[in-house]
C-alpha cells in the first residue's frame, strides 16, 4: 500500500474527504518525524513504538576491494511492534 491508497482507504473508513484523510495523515508524519528528531519516542499502545539509537562507529569491509573501512556512527530509527499489531499478522 503507497501513500495515496492509504489516503483513499483512511478517507472512506472514517468517513471522510480524501483531502482531509491527506492533511490527517500528514499532520501525523509531520509530528512522528518532529518527536523523533527530538530525541524523544513515538508510543502507540497495540500498534508499536518508534525510537531513535545511536549506532557506534564500527569496521565494516568494502564489498568490491575487501579492505578494511570504518563505518562512522549514526542515529537510526527503530520500531518495535506493539502486541496488537504482531498478533494481527500471525
Amino acid at each position: 500500500m503507497n501513500k495515496s491508497q492509504l489516503v483513499d482507504a483512511m478517507a472512506k473508513d472514517a468517513g471522510i474527504s480524501k483531502s482531509a484523510a491527506k492533511k490527517a495523515l500528514e499532520s501525523f508524519l509531520s509530528n512522528v518525524k518532529g518527536t523523533l528528531k527530538k530525541g524523544d519516542k513515538v508510543a502507540l499502545i497495540g500498534f508499536g513504538t518508534f525510537s531513535v539509537i545511536t549506532r557506534k562507529e564500527r569496521d565494516g569491509r568494502n564489498p568490491a576491494t575487501g579492505k578494511p573501512i570504518k563505518i562512522p556512527a549514526k542515529k537510526v530509527i527503530k520500531f518495535k511492534a506493539g502486541s496488537d499489531l504482531a498478533k494481527s499478522v500471525n
